[in-house]
Parts: C-alpha cells; structure tokens; sequence
C-alpha cells in the first residue's frame, strides 16, 4: 500500500542551474509509517522510459538541508526522514527528460529500522543495490508510476 503514495503525482520536474537543465527531480515520501534515520536510506531503483538511473547519479534533499549524496546520507545517523516528510530526489542526466507523459518506474532502499537483522553487519559495509528487492521495507515492489512533465523542451 506504502509504495502507491511515494511519489507525489504532481512532481516531476527538470532542474536547471546556471541556465541549463542538469537533471530532473521527484518529490518522494518514505514508504514506512516511523521514518527512518537518514543513515538508513540507501537510494532508490529509478527508472525512466527504460533508462536506469543508478544512485551514483542519485542526490537527496531533505530537512531543509542541500541535496547530498547516499555516501554522505550514510554518516547522518542523528538525522531523521519523518513519515508524512516529503524529500527531494534529484537525478542527474544532462538535458533532463523530455515535456510529456514518462513512465517511472521506482522502489527505495531502506536497511533494516526494527533492531537487528542477520543482514544487517554486511549491508553496512556493502549496502544492497536499489532494485534488488533488499531493504525495500514495507515497499517490496517495484511500482510503476505514469507522471507527466509539462515543463519547455530540456536545454
């Protein structure tokens, strides 16, 4: 049920900096109803119209703080992503996407937030690749999304 609601329909947008598109952004909300640590959050499985954007192409806003890498996310252990909080997902793809209807196809990596878990020791060292399924929380699927951008033509 979580992942129907971690994209917010509305929300998918081009960024542009210094006049040109750098990427696109999403605004996303966590898929478990406590949130979690931001040291928890391991980046999303992101795929658009069959391009799939990996979390090395992947930066995240949140709490009012700039967009930071998962490698850096992962030392914030005392910062904390609430439920109803939405986030900033920014993807880096030179020219952004194209104006109209995309399909986004999407679930978020989360480790383990009720104790501990087998896992747990080597996702630390080597967290699970978004996508796989592997700390995907209450979100186990990949969803599907149809969102529209209705921006210009990227630069």
């Amino acid at each position: 049920m979580f992942e129907n609601f971690l994209i917010r329909p509305d929300s998918l947008h081009n960024e542009t900096r210094d006049g040109h598109t750098v990427g696109f952004t999403l605004a996303v909300r966590h898929a478990n109803y406590r949130g979690c640590y931001l040291s928890l959050h391991n980046g999303y499985y992101v795929e658009v119209d069959g391009t799939e954007y990996p979390t090395t192409a992947q930066s995240f806003e949140i709490n009012g703080k700039p967009p930071r890498t998962f490698d850096d996310i992962r030392t914030a252990v005392h910062e904390h992503w609430n439920y109803d909080d939405e986030g900033i997902l920014h993807i880096a793809v030179p020219g952004g996407l194209a104006a109209g209807e995309h399909t986004v196809r999407f679930q978020q990596s989360v480790l383990a937030a009720y104790g501990y878990l087998p896992t747990d020791e080597a996702w630390v060292k080597n967290p699970p690749t978004p996508g796989s399924g592997a700390g995907s929380d209450k979100a186990p699927d990949i969803i599907a999304y149809t969102l529209t951008l209705t921006e210009p033509e990227a630069n």
